[in-house]
């Protein structure tokens, strides 16, 4: 086997290595998972910092993947084009549900609203398009958060408490990213705001990146049952319409 080939193997293991941590990694502890020479691993992975595939911390001279990668093959939509797209879907949503939908995407560390629409009861409403909501308390940011691990990494050990339910450990929040994942679905049940829950699921390009959430916002009642979990029928018109806005973005078709 060439040397050029073994470095892009060796490059490869790198990035499984980092993707797997729950932590950035220090180079010392790189070269001994992959048996490698700490010279050999340390000129592999500053290529890889050069090329945007892994981070270096400028502080703990940690490492960890790379923004670069996480949106390598992501389709560039901005708000305007993902809210046309995903316009008849979270129409359809709001009316089977009874709740208003939000459409979010990840932007500087926050869930910012691209798509609003109000809850089809006629009742006054404030229109929440480019509000930001913070990751840890809400199901859109949960979404966002389980599938973008260099985020979910960054979290602080605790977390601003919005509401008695709000998860605040970082350990407990990223047991419950895992579950999110598992399970296709996020729901926050009045960890925001009292009497207030939600249930969102992804939404994916072509490739199967997760590019934004779709999700309902509404009374706890009308989106939990008794126990305060959240409703089965609620939870499946949700997921199929992240997996119908997805469907209209190429995922899940034969282009």
């Amino acid at each position: 086997m060439s040397g050029g080939i073994q470095s892009v193997e060796r490059a490869a293991a790198i990035v499984r290595v980092l993707a797997s941590q729950n932590e950035p990694m220090a180079l010392t502890q790189l070269a001994t998972s992959l048996d490698l020479a700490k010279g050999t691993a340390h000129g592999i992975i500053r290529t890889l910092v050069d090329v945007g595939f892994v981070d270096q911390d400028a502080e703990t001279s940690l490492y960890e993947v790379g923004r670069g990668l996480l949106e390598l093959g992501l389709d560039r939509l901005d708000r305007n084009e993902l809210r046309s797209r995903a316009l008849n879907w979270s129409d359809a949503l709001a009316a089977h549900t009874g709740e208003s939908v939000l459409v979010a995407v990840f932007e500087g560390g926050e869930a910012v609203i691209a798509h609003h629409v109000f809850r089809p009861d006629r009742s006054v409403q404030d229109l929440l398009t480019g509000s930001r909501l913070a990751l840890h308390a809400n199901a859109l940011g949960k979404i966002l958060l389980a599938y973008d691990p260099r985020s979910a990494r960054r979290l602080p050990e605790v977390m601003e408490s919005l509401t008695y339910r709000t998860i605040t450990d970082r350990s407990r929040l990223l047991r419950d990213l895992a579950d999110v994942r598992d399970q296709g679905y996020a729901a926050a049940v009045e960890e925001a705001e009292p009497g207030i829950a939600g249930i969102a699921a992804p939404i994916r390009d072509k490739d199967g990146f997760v590019i934004a959430a779709v999700g309902i916002h509404g009374r706890l009642d009308a989106v939990c049952d008794a126990r305060s979990r959240p409703r089965a029928t609620q939870t499946k018109h949700v997921m199929d319409a992240g997996r119908a806005i997805s469907r209209e973005l190429g995922h899940g078709r034969d282009l």
